[in-house]
């Protein structure tokens, strides 16, 4: 017994002296070789695109590129310091999605923009999307791209924003100037393609930092319940996520992950996601 306490004396003492850690809650979802995640190519969009399938010069219907093609090398793992970055071109539309479904979890990652911008984007602001409850197949919405899902936007000067994908609906607590910002003081407001408010819902603060520099951005999502954070601030809250099948609203609240591939250089790095038992409580008040 005095031998075994002993030995226990000895080992405390050697991990006070070492940089011993316990095992991180975070899960990280990046590595070189992008082993979590598998991707979707649709096409080279144009100026002018409608949302009906593109056709070539003698107006036959273009195929999509489609799943784990990788034309041009649009997804890659470029490596900073030790540590994988992805890289996104934008030349073509698509995502890259993760392997797993998720529920209820807090989601970190940090993006910064490129220099490049391409068709049909290049007079317009970077853009690209953490798209999450993702279920089904890829191409289901106006651009014949990205599955059904949930959109947290990535775009300049206004990352945060709500878009809804495909017939995803959820409510937000807006007020509504040239269109619905997300305000605390506002309503619960119905947002999507079928609720007569539109898809859109813009972030409540600009947080983005200057191009070139690397940004935060947390999603935490519990339930049918998101917040979307910016740079440690909250610039949106959602509930009531839900989507429209047929004649029947289903809830929406689980799903894959895609990251957008939109017409701008973008690169994305520390990805890392936990489970959570609940909204932490200091988000509380962003629900009452």
């Amino acid at each position: 017994m005095k031998k075994t306490f002993t030995c226990l004396c000895c080992l405390v003492l050697l991990l006070a002296g070492t940089s011993f850690q316990l095992p991180s809650e975070w899960t990280p979802l990046l590595d070189k070789t992008l082993s979590k995640w598998e991707t979707y190519q649709s096409f080279y969009h144009k100026v002018g695109y409608n949302g009906k399938p593109p056709v070539d010069s003698n107006g036959v219907e273009i195929k999509p590129i489609g799943y784990n093609v990788n034309k041009n090398n649009v997804f890659s793992v470029v490596m900073e310091n030790g540590q994988p970055v992805l890289k996104i071109t934008g030349e073509i539309y698509g995502c890259i999605f993760t392997k797993q479904d998720f529920s209820n979890y807090r989601l970190k990652l940090k993006f910064k923009w490129g220099k490049k911008k391409w068709v049909p984007r290049l007079d317009e602001l970077k853009d690209s999307g953490l798209l999450y409850h993702s279920q089904g197949k890829n191409g289901v919405e106006y651009f014949r791209t990205w599955m059904l899902s949930q959109e947290f936007q990535v775009v300049e000067n206004s990352t945060g924003d709500y878009w809804s994908q495909a017939s995803s609906q959820a409510d937000a607590k807006a007020l509504k100037d040239s269109s619905y910002k997300f305000n605390t003081t506002g309503k619960w407001t119905p947002l999507g393609g079928a609720t007569g408010n539109g898809g859109f819902c813009e972030a409540g603060k600009k947080m983005d930092k200057p191009i070139g520099e690397w940004n935060e951005i947390e999603l935490i999502t519990y339930g049918d319940k998101s917040l979307h954070i910016v740079n440690g601030q909250v610039v949106m809250a959602l509930k009531n996520s839900r989507y429209k099948d047929g004649d029947t609203m289903k809830p929406l609240t689980h799903g894959k992950l895609q990251l957008q591939s939109e017409a701008a250089e973008v690169y994305y790095k520390d990805i890392m996601i936990k489970p959570i038992k609940g909204i932490p409580a200091e988000y509380a008040k962003y629900f009452d």
